[in-house]
């Protein structure tokens, strides 16, 4: 990666500017009465249900509504949504500060795997915690359950690259699976990856940057 031919950073959302912890949304929908929770989480990712999810196909009353049917408690859709956002945990200063300082120096954007449920809930905590939107950080976010498309599909990558008029030789996309940044290169993008079960932040891999 040369440094100096950057002129755009593509940021990936959960793990790398916004902290996550699965299993708490395991704990939680096993609260709620989903006694084998990662059986059925697992018989779904099998299907395709949590990729037509993340590109925006279901709506988030039909994912609701299938997970139902392997609990044994009556479930409200409040109480669905808040288990199934237990995953998400805080924006941290030093990260948000970052993104801030860095724009002052190149174009900023977001691509993040996500879907309608946790858009809601993280959008508004950070509204709540810094007192202004979320997206307001970049050039332009692209969320999958918005555009129909998903990582690692190319088409993703190449969908942002057209839409914001981005050179990838130019451009340096950061996300945290190895996945990602190999579909990301394929197309010519610079990459970096937080490698967090090795202890990688943003904070400290972009310092000087």
């Amino acid at each position: 990666m040369q440094n100096k031919s950057i002129k755009n950073i593509i940021f990936d959302l959960g793990a790398v500017i916004i902290n996550i912890n699965p299993d708490l949304t395991t704990k939680a929908m096993k609260k709620l009465g989903f006694n084998e929770f990662e059986k059925s989480y697992s018989l779904f990712k099998q299907t395709d249900i949590f990729d037509r999810l993340e590109k925006g196909l279901i709506d988030s009353e039909y994912l609701r509504n299938e997970l139902r049917k392997h609990a044994k408690n009556e479930i409200t859709d409040r109480s669905f949504d808040k288990a199934w956002g237990e995953m998400l945990l805080d924006f941290p200063k030093e990260r948000i500060n970052l993104i801030k300082e860095l724009g002052k120096k190149y174009n900023i954007y977001l691509l993040s795997n996500t879907n309608a449920i946790h858009y809601r809930q993280y959008t508004q905590e950070f509204i709540d915690q810094y007192g202004f939107e979320f997206n307001s950080l970049f050039m332009k976010a692209y969320y999958s359950f918005q555009i129909g498309k998903r990582k690692p599909d190319v088409d993703i990558f190449e969908f942002a690259i057209s839409d914001s008029k981005l050179l990838p030789e130019e451009t340096l996309f950061i996300d945290d699976l190895q996945v990602n940044i190999e579909s990301a290169k394929s197309i010519g993008l610079q990459t970096m990856l937080v490698d967090i079960a090795n202890g990688d932040d943003i904070v400290n891999l972009l310092n000087g940057f």
